[in-house]
């Protein structure tokens, strides 16, 4: 078997001296979509901020694409192919769409790659190219959720982590971003998400992770998950 596309493992980090990881294992392999999910406080948001770089791990590896990037700037992880895309729908509201989605090229030098990418994100979110000229705080929730995730897509990333997509999003809108992260899927990316809707999550994965006051708790298929009794009863209120 081929070795994961990103291995994080014997994960220990948190602020300052409160230690909010303890040994947490992750994986994920090219071409899945994993989900971490896990109630309030579990430390699921951490893990991602850990392995983007954000936050320093005091203990363990964070291996990605063969090479240890624990410890690494988020724009020395950026360069290597991973892109996160936090929770909140953070976007610059004053620049159009079109410029928001350029600014997620900063680092690409080349005009075709860029256009491209451009193509396919649009491709992938119509609505994006429709409302190019349109300032992105002028945007729906939803909408600008579209623009955070085209804009990490505009590196054509080896891996995506996003954090909390449907989060504080009308229930139309959080069908829509989980059937264009299946998309996405579908197109060939790799995908590690972190979720509060774990039976949507669990039921679009490959694979998911149940995390619980820093710690591993589950791990399997997302359907072995899904049909879980104990995992039911604890994570998805049944």
């Amino acid at each position: 078997m081929t070795a994961p596309l990103l291995r994080a493992e014997g994960m220990t980090a948190g602020y300052g001296k409160m230690a909010i990881l303890h040994d947490v294992t992750l994986e994920v392999r090219a071409g899945e979509m994993v989900s971490v999910i896990g109630p309030n406080g579990a430390g699921k948001s951490t893990a991602f901020k850990t392995i983007v770089g954000f936050l320093r791990p005091t203990s363990g590896h964070v291996v990605f694409d063969g090479q240890d990037i624990a410890g690494l700037r988020p724009d020395q992880v950026l360069v290597r192919g991973l892109a996160y895309v936090p929770q909140g729908r953070i976007v610059f509201p004053q620049m159009t769409v079109l410029e928001n989605l350029e600014m997620g090229a900063y680092i690409e030098r080349d005009a075709t790659r860029i256009r491209q990418a451009l193509d396919r994100v649009c491709a992938l979110f119509p609505i994006l190219g429709e409302r190019r000229s349109q300032k992105a705080g002028t945007m729906s929730g939803g909408e600008q959720q579209m623009v955070a995730i085209g804009r990490a897509l505009m590196t054509t990333p080896k891996l995506i982590m996003l954090d909390e997509p449907s989060l504080g999003l009308a229930p139309k809108f959080v069908t829509l971003i989980f059937d264009k992260l299946t998309e996405m899927k579908r197109a060939g990316f790799t995908l590690m998400v972190v979720e509060q809707n774990a039976a949507r999550a669990l039921a679009v994965a490959d694979r998911g992770y149940v995390l619980e006051l820093g710690r591993n708790r589950f791990e399997g298929t997302g359907a072995a998950l899904l049909a879980d009794p104990e995992v039911k009863r604890l994570y998805l209120g049944g």
